[in-house]
């Protein structure tokens, strides 16, 4: 008796490790078919998809003036924000595998949303939009110099204070810089003493953003006379941000 329950007990626990794996896609005649549990992906994995699924439909849902400023080989442009998309989208087969992308995930993640409501069966994103690609160095085309922008050496000069220098990656369309900008702004008043809040933009800085691998927005850094002493992408509250400037 006491064997017996050995041997189911070692029954059972393999089998509860076995189903807790994560199902990778299925390839179906050269179709990479999506699964519930796996339907981000990172930028490397993105770039395998591409490079294995050649019969899959790239599309980048940014909007034209950034798909001009550099995108993905071979990628469609349909701006998921643009009065066309539905119209555009209709003419993709939807059993077709779609590979999606925007900048940093948020708007391909609507857009992937929308598609599988209407129909699209194997729809796959980047986890991280472009800019994690870009972080990772990857290769993209029809890239414009953002002559415009901040350069390094600039940026390095700035980061260089006696102060605390609070730098605020943020994009005009993002929704948590937008909720964040009221005490972002609030910060650099009430700390100007101490610290000085450097704003910029991604979009008219794509270049610097890419340099400095800023793979998610908002994405904040904390610099001491250049040098790092905390970052965060993503949301974080007033109170996150004044505890790391008293830390």
């Amino acid at each position: 008796m006491f064997r017996k329950t050995i041997v189911l007990f070692v029954v059972i626990a393999f089998c509860s490790c076995n189903s807790s794996k994560k199902e990778t896609p299925k390839v179906e005649n050269d179709q990479i078919i999506a699964t519930e549990t796996k339907i981000l992906y990172s930028a490397n994995e993105f770039d395998s998809l591409i490079k294995n699924n050649t019969s899959a439909v790239l599309i980048d849902v940014r909007t034209t003036e950034e798909f001009s400023k550099g995108h993905l080989e071979n990628a469609l442009n349909l701006d998921w924000k643009g009065s066309e998309f539905q119209t555009q989208l209709e003419a993709i087969d939807k059993n077709q595998t779609i590979l999606v992308y925007c900048l940093s995930g948020g708007r391909s993640n609507q857009a992937a949303t929308a598609m599988r409501e209407k129909g699209y069966t194997n729809v796959l994103e980047l986890n991280g939009g472009i800019m994690a690609w870009r972080a990772q160095s990857l290769p993209e085309v029809g890239i414009k110099s953002d002559s415009n922008g901040m350069t390094l050496d600039t940026y390095n000069k700035l980061i260089n204070s006696d102060k605390l220098v609070l730098v605020d990656f943020n994009a005009v369309w993002c929704a948590p810089c937008k909720k964040m900008k009221p005490y972002i702004d609030k910060i650099e008043k009430d700390y100007k003493d101490r610290v000085i809040v450097l704003k910029i933009d991604v979009d008219e800085n794509a270049s610097l953003a890419k340099t400095l691998k800023v793979s998610g927005l908002p994405a904040l850094k904390l610099y001491k006379k250049g040098n790092v002493v905390w970052e965060h992408t993503g949301f974080i509250d007033e109170k996150g941000i004044v505890a790391k400037l008293n830390k």
